[in-house]
């Protein structure tokens, strides 16, 4: 009788969210076997961004109970049929993005979004909509992005995981994999930053610092960060900020206005990485008339409108989205995480906590206080 060495389902912890806004509970779950074109990782760390918290809050696609979490670093467990370079051991990062390197967008240096496993929000794998996490009564359990990474194992379509070499520190990996990658993606792939520019970053959590690095390691000569923590002064000239600009103490002058005379007619390149419609209008307003270009990050309901006023954009500026910073999963991730380890780009500092699964609330309370930049959380801390 031939042995049946197919992957069947894993049992093993997860933080589940029941509800929205309500504390995570580390429950026991069981994860499926991949299917085809799957590949279940075994995460050895994830770490907490606020896009996670968006949608704990169910400000987008509220659907409960579910299992967040979306960035992360692993090891590969198994693979399902079809699978193609990629074995059990392989170090790897799942990425709430794919990249097929086929269709029309992998191929075009314009776009970042496959067309062939196409980016959706709402819960359920790409292919066939489905969940692949159980809670112990056998109830099922959504996913968030097609990654949920608060579990000890996750399964995700190998579009969306990208492997690395294995002497890339994980915390390092882990934040290439989102937030890290996102802003200095934005910086470099997006905007396409030019040697001697000035830029406006919005927002100095670990998106805009990253954007900073982005912005320095492109050689802006220029760069201004805003925010409203004056703490983030400091942290935010260690990344690469010139100038500091703090919205509530400017007195009867707008921040627009600051920002325009800081840089000699406005900014060549603004980035709004807070998701706060008002604050996307104003780092529009501060970019040059005739070529100002504003790239777009932050996540904020769904139902939110931005204000732009017209004139303004005839007169030649740009507005911009930018999902994952425009990178290439599978091309550019390798490439940041090889430019942080020659120290072309210094990320290690976006590392402010580390936790173990146990203590996911605790970092939900640091993050919600602006108390952290990002909380990296071990699955083994505990054990």
């Amino acid at each position: 009788m031939v042995e049946d060495r197919s992957p069947k389902p894993i049992h093993c912890k997860a933080a589940v969210c029941r509800a929205a806004g309500e504390p995570l509970t580390i429950e026991d779950i069981v994860v499926d076997p991949p299917k085809a074109y799957e590949i279940r990782i075994r995460v050895i760390c994830t770490s907490l961004c606020h896009t996670d918290v968006t949608f704990w809050k169910a400000k987008v696609a509220p659907v409960f109970p579910r299992i967040l979490g979306h960035e992360a670093y692993g090891v590969v467990e198994s693979v399902g049929e079809n699978v193609e370079g990629f074995a059990a051991g392989d170090t790897v990062v799942p990425t709430f993005l794919g990249q097929c390197d086929h269709c029309g967008s992998c191929t075009s240096e314009h776009s970042n979004v496959c067309d062939s496993v196409p980016f959706i929000i709402g819960p359920g794998m790409r292919r066939d909509g489905t969940t692949r996490f159980w809670d112990a009564q056998g109830n099922p359990l959504h996913d968030l992005l097609a990654v949920s990474s608060f579990s000890e194992y996750t399964v995700v379509d190998v579009n969306q995981v990208v492997k690395l070499d294995p002497a890339v520190p994980p915390k390092l990996a882990c934040l290439l994999s989102c937030g890290a990658g996102t802003g200095v993606g934005a910086a470099w792939r997006s905007a396409k930053v030019e040697p001697g520019s000035a830029v406006a970053v919005f927002g100095l959590g670990s998106v805009g610092l990253a954007v900073v690095q982005g912005a320095k390691m492109c050689g802006a000569s220029k760069i201004i960060g805003v925010d409203l923590n004056p703490d983030k002064e400091e942290v935010g000239k260690s990344f690469g900020v010139t100038d500091f600009v703090n919205p509530s103490q400017l007195g009867n002058r707008s921040v627009i206005e600051v920002i325009v005379e800081m840089a000699g007619g406005g900014v060549d390149y603004s980035f709004e990485c807070i998701g706060v419609p008002s604050v996307m209008t104003d780092a529009f307003r501060c970019t040059k008339m005739g070529k100002g270009k504003t790239i777009m990050l932050g996540l904020g309901r769904d139902s939110d409108q931005v204000c732009l006023p017209s004139l303004e954009l005839l007169f030649g500026r740009c507005v911009m989205g930018s999902l994952f910073g425009g990178i290439k999963p599978k091309t550019d991730i390798p490439i940041l995480a090889k430019k942080c380890m020659d120290k072309e780009l210094q990320l290690d500092a976006l590392v402010t906590h580390e936790l173990g699964l146990q203590e996911i609330n605790t970092a939900f309370d640091l993050l919600l206080q602006g108390k952290c930049l990002r909380c990296i959380i071990w699955m083994d801390k505990d054990k």
